[in-house]
């Protein structure tokens, strides 16, 4: 029996309850931007498909450059207002949109699947994330906000779409709760009635929320450089990442910059390998689209055999494929690993560096075939891309120095403890790592010489939640250090003398826990 789309579960069928949901945002044709504190029916909508199977979904509308600053502007004039508002009453509006995002939990879930090609359990735990750790900084703020004030301008947001919700969202409900007036940038390649659907329902309760779309080069003089901004935040690559801080150098904004490093895994000394066999294959989620993902591993050479006895089963158990295909219409989602990745020509082009890196000598370990993905009959599969792994990639390829974001593997095999820092610091700096090793002494010895804001012991760090901390060292993060009491003080005024803890040109200032 062939796998059908489950009922009640086509893009046609979100768009429709995203309509009765929130007719102010969305129209039949077109969602809409959102400034000034109304819908505006303005900006360019450009075509737009899912990475699902290709189906046609709601594109970006698109401002220019001068309706992008009159909407910065028009979020200064909230921003005075929203700042001097109790925190009593930001707290229950605040809570009043958790609310309602819960009652809409499933239909924010599906727009995800859709928009972003995450399976189901993993964006649901999206949503989740967003909602109950903003529901902890609603318990906690009091303490958070005490002798501090919001900033003098609003908080500007440029977020990756790999995490409209527990990411961006999230990031946007606590600016709001500590007393700024927030605009977001939605993502070009996915999120974008995800994120309006959640700003519908927030800005029904009072919040301060600007949502607008564009090109980095049409709003990026509004969104970075605009002087009415109190704070700007940016996650995703480091080029672009780069040319944001460029772009901040003269302006003394207070600024989070998030950028990727290549999270590496190091295996020394180590011997419970029934353990990382299912740390590899959790490491797959999302397809590693994420900034937490690990794509390298470093191996002690003498232990390469029994690594690769681990490895494999992990990697060939990977479930993919179309994250709404069911074998009967009351099946629930399928439980997959990954679905698709955000485009087919990021298909293209980690295919293209794999082939170049085999070419130039890198070993394929293994090579996964989309014959073993769950798909629609006849379904476009052009986003997808099963899990690769090469062993020794050449120095000259991309997958040696940099983050692929997709389920391709680089394995490196070391001799040395000098060696196993030195492969596992090849970019720079990074958000995580991990170090499986049996011997106390010896990780004790080896983790502070990792350049990642969090190391692991015989298991994978995370970007956390509530009241862990979140940052990354080197190349891999500019400017204050968020999560738990610090992503507050990112977005608040304490004394004058105050230096957050974070990674400033001037000076790196790391918290006591991380």
């Amino acid at each position: 029996m062939s796998p059908i789309l489950k009922p009640g579960s086509a893009w046609s069928d979100a768009y429709e309850r995203c309509v009765s949901a929130a007719p102010q945002a969305f129209h039949d044709d077109r969602v809409l931007n959102h400034w000034g504190g109304f819908w505006q029916r303005d900006g360019r909508p450009e075509p737009a498909a899912s990475p699902v199977d290709g189906t046609a979904i709601a594109g970006p509308p698109r401002l220019d450059r001068a309706t992008a600053l009159r909407a910065v502007r028009a979020g200064l004039d909230e921003h005075r207002l929203w700042r001097h508002v109790p925190l009593a009453e930001r707290k229950a509006r605040v809570t009043a949109a958790l609310e309602a995002m819960t009652a809409h939990r499933d239909l924010l879930t599906l727009l995800l699947v859709w928009e972003i090609g995450k399976p189901w359990k993993l964006a649901a735990a999206d949503v989740d994330r967003c909602i109950e750790g903003v529901h902890w900084y609603v318990e906690e703020i009091d303490r958070m906000v005490g002798g501090r004030v919001p900033l003098g301008g609003p908080v500007s947001n440029i977020a990756s779409w790999n995490y409209p919700m527990s990411v961006l969202m999230h990031a946007m409900l606590v600016q709001a709760l500590a007393g700024n007036a927030v605009i977001a940038k939605a993502p070009t390649d996915g999120g974008l009635a995800c994120l309006t659907l959640a700003t519908a329902l927030a800005a029904q309760e009072g919040l301060p929320f600007t949502l607008v779309s564009g090109g980095g080069a049409e709003l990026s003089p509004a969104l970075v450089r605009g002087k009415e901004l109190g704070c700007v935040s940016f996650v995703g690559g480091r080029d672009a990442g780069g040319q944001v801080a460029t772009s901040l150098a003269d302006l003394g904004h207070r600024h989070v910059l998030e950028q990727e490093g290549l999270n590496c895994w190091g295996v020394w000394e180590y011997g419970n390998w029934e353990l990382l066999t299912g740390q590899i294959r959790k490491s797959f989620d999302y397809a590693k689209q994420r900034c937490t993902a690990y794509p390298r591993f470093v191996v002690q050479r003498s232990l390469f055999h029994e690594f690769l006895a681990a490895y494999l089963p992990a990697v060939r158990s990977v479930r993919f494929g179309h994250p709404l295909a069911v074998e009967g219409p009351d099946d629930p989602p399928p439980d997959l690993d990954f679905g698709p990745l955000i485009t087919n020509a990021k298909v293209k082009e980690l295919a293209d560096q794999v082939d170049e890196a085999v070419a130039k000598g890198g070993v394929p370990l293994y090579r996964g075939s989309l014959d073993d993905g769950l798909f629609l009959p006849g379904q476009d599969t052009s986003g997808y891309l099963a899990p690769v792994a090469i062993l020794t990639p050449p120095r000259s390829s991309p997958l040696f120095h940099a983050e692929p974001f997709g389920p391709v593997d680089t394995i490196v095999l070391v001799d040395t403890e000098a060696e196993l820092l030195a492969a596992m610091n090849a970019s720079n700096g990074a958000l995580v790592a991990t170090i499986s090793c049996d011997d106390e002494e010896t990780v004790r010895r080896l983790a502070p010489e990792v350049r990642a804001f969090k190391v692991g012991v015989n298991a994978p760090r995370s970007r956390g939640d509530r009241e862990e901390l979140f940052g990354g060292l080197g190349a891999s993060w500019r400017g204050a250090f968020v999560g738990g009491e610090l992503l507050v003080r990112a977005v608040t005024q304490g004394p004058d003398t105050e230096r957050l803890p974070g990674n400033f040109p001037g000076y790196t200032l790391l918290p006591t826990s991380r």
